[in-house]
């Protein structure tokens, strides 16, 4: 014969108790009005769901089944009832009738070991780590000790699976052991495992505690020293130290250089700005700031621009130029700075240095330029520990930092140049800094983190292959040859001449200088390679024109007669040498 069900939301009662039931949910005041009616046993039984279950699938097929000893009706619909478990029950053939829950039951024969010594030891175990573990959670021990003391077992297997929240699951297995000893025993793993997580629970909150209470006191410090700042009227400082502290938060920097600036921020704050040592952390922590930390040119390369911008800016060096813009579209195919690194070698004025900036001009990037000649200290390149009076930055970190990029185009200048003296070798670090393996860790003694200068684009410079066969290995030697007389004219004539004339205030229309007047300047008044004398004897001539006008620029045909006039001064033995070096008697 089907037994009425009475669902119930994370709930498992024990046989042998008396259990009082408040209900307003209607089907549920249905289905006990409909088991005293007829005078039914009603099951108690766990279900899935959060709402009242509306199929088969909702509810636990383990149940306890009960007398329903005392009904009382509420006024406002509700109901009270008291029913007296019996036993366990197994649920089957469990069907909905008019949304009450009916169905078989088959006893779960439970055998009465309660008065065994083992089962006894296992209950005050329960009970003793319950205890321990009541200094943590609110847990009523006297009422556990009362039903201990005054109420059999199944009372007391309830209230800890009430008291302390056990799972559903788990309360079902209990319900469906066979003796109290195996009962106790599934309770008293879920004590003990409740025990163990209540001590990593601990633990855990205990280390909050602790970095909240070292959080709380370094607040309070802090605000003791803005007090005592306040009173010394260093209000503006703290303020400075605070927009330092938002500053290095929100900077890209890595994670390595923020832990870094951290560090030397805090130390910063624990001493007065008036200090020596606060000054230098401040100074230090301004270098680390001003460093261009993932900020990058993003200019596409276009190898047409590139071409123009350096046909408009050279003239001549057709094979040096064609060189240039392979090496700019392997860029552009790479997407990197990848192949050799450039290192223009030529006569003094034949254009190595423009050369580089023009390349940056056709790449879109910044340009910066350091001269090497009379480099002898290593720390040039790599900076000066920060613990040195006078302590900064190397000349890489400088430029990246004037760049305010961390891809620019940067000439290292007369490489042929650079000595060597005990302060240390600077083409160790030079090596360093043009190898690709190596640069993308770069590291400057006074910065003290790593720094990437893969992406920054090294170009060398030199007047003569006298330098070691290291840094030759490095790079890839372009020489420049000078240039042929043809090629002086014409970039005196599409450079020199308007350079000239933008130095000395000349308007361009009112100079007039024939291919053969710029010949006759190249051939008796200059005896170098390049064009820097060229430029020299321009300027010269059109500065000895601007004396003879009282500093008119009147139209002017510049003859091969009227240049060797202007140029007299320097026909006469020695004087162009000795211009500078005249002795006063």
């Amino acid at each position: 014969m089907k037994e009425y069900i009475l669902p119930f939301r994370d709930l498992v009662v024990n046989p042998g108790l008396t259990v009082p039931i408040y209900i307003d949910n209607p089907l549920s005041v249905a289905c006990i009005e409909a088991a005293a009616k007829a005078g039914k046993q009603v099951v108690l039984t766990a279900q899935h769901t959060w709402g009242y279950p509306s199929a088969v699938d909702d509810i636990y097929n383990v149940g306890t089944i009960g007398e329903i000893a005392q009904v009382l009706r509420m006024p406002d619909g509700s109901l009270h009832a008291i029913v007296r478990t019996v036993s366990a029950v197994r649920i089957s053939d469990i069907t909905i009738e008019n949304g009450i829950f009916m169905g078989e039951t088959t006893p779960i024969e439970i055998l009465d070991d309660s008065e065994f010594d083992q089962t006894i030891a296992l209950r005050d175990k329960i009970a003793n780590n319950i205890q321990s573990m009541s200094s943590s959670r609110k847990i009523k021990m006297d009422k556990l000790r009362t039903v201990v003391q005054n109420y059999p077992l199944p009372a007391f297997v309830d209230a800890v699976i009430q008291m302390l929240d056990i799972e559903t699951d788990v309360a079902i297995n209990i319900l469906c052991a066979t003796t109290w000893r195996e009962k106790l025993i599934i309770l008293l793993e879920q004590v003990n495992l409740m025990a163990e997580t209540m001590k990593i629970e601990d633990s855990i909150n205990r280390r909050i505690n602790q970095q909240m209470e070292k959080g709380r006191r370094e607040a309070i410090l802090q605000e003791k020293m803005r007090a005592i700042q306040h009173e010394m009227g260093e209000t503006d400082e703290e303020m400075d130290a605070e927009n330092m502290r938002s500053r290095i938060e929100k900077s890209p920097m890595s994670a390595e250089a923020k832990e870094k600036a951290m560090s030397e921020w805090r130390r910063m704050r624990t001493l007065s700005p008036m200090s020596n040592e606060g000054g230098l952390l401040k100074a230090y922590l301004d270098e680390m700031l001003s460093m261009p930390w993932g900020k990058s040119d993003k200019q596409q390369i276009d190898l047409k621009t590139a071409r123009t911008v350096l046909d408009s800016e050279h003239s001549g060096m057709d094979a040096v130029k064609e060189r240039i813009l392979e090496h700019i579209a392997v860029m552009k195919k790479t997407g990197t700075n990848q192949g050799s690194i450039l290192c223009f070698v030529g006569a003094p004025g034949v254009g190595k240095t423009s050369l580089g900036k023009s390349i940056a001009a056709a790449l879109g990037r910044k340009y910066q330029r350091i001269s090497l000649g009379g480099i002898s200290d290593e720390a040039h390149f790599r900076g000066h520990r920060k613990t040195y009076i006078g302590a900064q930055t190397g000349r890489i970190m400088d430029a990246l930092k004037r760049c305010k990029s961390n891809n620019p185009v940067i000439v290292l200048d007369e490489i042929d140049k650079m000595g060597r003296d005990w302060r240390g070798d600077p083409e160790s670090a030079l090596l360093e800094i043009l190898d690709p393996e190596q640069n993308k860790n770069f590291r400057d003694h006074y910065l003290e983190v790593d720094f990437d200068l893969s992406n920054v684009l090294f170009i060398a410079t030199a007047n003569s292959l006298n330098f070691s066969n290291a840094l030759k290995d490095r790079m890839e030697i372009i020489e420049i040859p000078g240039y042929t007389m043809d090629e002086k004219v014409r970039i005196a004539r599409d450079h020199l001449i308007q350079r000239a004339a933008h130095d000395t205030g000349w308007a361009l229309e009112n100079i007039n200088i024939s291919d053969d007047a710029i010949r006759h300047i190249i051939q008796n008044y200059t005896t170098e390679e390049g064009v820097r004398q060229l430029q020299r004897e321009l300027t010269a001539i059109l500065r000895r024109e601007l004396l003879k006008n009282d500093g008119e620029d009147k139209p002017t045909d510049f003859t091969s007669e009227k240049i060797d006039d202007l140029l007299s001064l320097q026909k006469s033995a020695g004087f162009s040498k000795k211009i500078g070096f005249g002795v006063r008697l």
